[in-house]
């Protein structure tokens, strides 16, 4: 799950960044609307939080880019302006959902959780498959009724494997879903990730490797 923070005060948007990061969310933070639409050129995100005041590019333009561009990302508006008229503005630009400032992070990640949801096929609460119990929003694991504490990556590794639904996902897409912009696409993070999944998880192993292609849970 991968969201893009747009926020020019920068305290503000590391610190979103942090909080969605420590719940498994795979976070890209652009500070001004021109690196924004870099960004937004080049990577697929699930939610953008967008501060609607940005300098260089206007948050509007950044908004009406987003729209334009079809596909799936929702967008979450920020801004510091609580009247009616702008949030009606901000919506009318094609916006999913608007939040004033100051909020509570646990508000906004609440609201990125919800959007998350309008932007990907239903799933329910839980995911289950082959005796593992993941529930995405108490960020807790079980394999047959045993409590696995997880690490935020292994938690996001595991998450998109049992979304697939049984069906192989690449290292690279792992790598785009789980990591942000910043890691080596030439790493060998995700084997790695997925080993130590595999200890954790114990015997007998249920995420396979499919030799050329990725991984998959059966």
């Amino acid at each position: 799950m991968r969201v893009l923070v747009v926020e020019d005060e920068k305290l503000l948007a590391d610190a979103v960044a942090e909080w969605l990061r420590r719940e498994a969310f795979a976070v890209d933070v652009a500070y001004d609307g021109d690196a924004a639409l870099e960004r937004l050129g080049v990577n697929d995100y699930d939610v953008v939080v967008l501060d609607r005041d940005l300098p260089v590019v206007h948050g509007d333009d950044v908004c009406r880019a987003i729209v334009d561009a079809g596909g799936e990302t929702r967008v979450l508006m920020l801004t510091a302006a609580a009247a009616v008229r702008d949030r009606v503005a901000g919506l009318a630009l094609g916006a999913d959902d608007y939040l004033s400032k100051p909020f509570a992070l646990v508000e906004l990640s609440a609201r990125v959780h919800a959007l998350l949801r309008r932007a990907r096929p239903a799933t329910p609460p839980k995911l289950t498959r082959a005796g593992i119990v993941l529930d995405p929003a108490r960020h807790e694991v079980y394999r047959d009724g045993r409590y696995i504490a997880l690490s935020r990556k292994e938690f996001a590794v595991l998450a998109e494997l049992m979304r697939a639904g049984g069906a192989v996902v690449s290292a690279e897409e792992l790598l785009e879903r789980a990591w942000d912009e910043h890691i080596d696409p030439f790493t060998n993070v995700v084997r790695v990730t997925v080993m130590k999944l595999r200890r954790k998880l114990g015997d007998p192993q249920v995420v396979e490797t499919v030799p050329g292609v990725g991984y998959q849970i059966r």
